[in-house]
């Protein structure tokens, strides 16, 4: 009898990363919205549009936190999608993952770059 590759029976290979990955990126994207959102409302209710302005309202430690987990969920949304870039479109092994490394030292660079501003506000 011959092994049938269809439905729950199907071989599926590869990195597995799917769902898990879509979810968070959709969830990533949710707080960035929110994000984007609530400076906006900041923006459009506050009346010192001044450094100054902008440095009160980042030197709140709420909103630093909250800028920090936004940060971090669009440096693991840009890794998710450009993870994808680079196993979709670069097939010679050694260039995809070495442009994965360095995706992945640039978003690292990009993380302590942020909590270094984010804290001397």
């Amino acid at each position: 009898m011959a092994k049938n590759n269809v439905g729950r029976n199907r071989l599926v290979v590869g990195a597995h990363y799917g769902l898990k990955d879509w979810m968070a990126q959709r969830l990533t994207a949710v707080v960035m919205a929110v994000y984007t959102f609530t400076l906006l409302i900041s923006f459009l209710t506050g009346d010192n549009f001044s450094y100054e302005g902008w440095a009160q309202l980042f030197s709140q430690q709420w909103f630093k936190l909250f800028s920090l987990v936004t940060f971090a969920g669009l440096y693991y949304h840009a890794w998710v999608g450009m993870r994808d870039v680079w196993m979709d479109y670069i097939k010679p092994v050694g260039v995809r993952l070495a442009l994965q490394a360095v995706t992945i030292l640039w978003l690292i660079g990009c993380a302590a770059w942020t909590v270094q501003i984010l804290w001397s506000v």
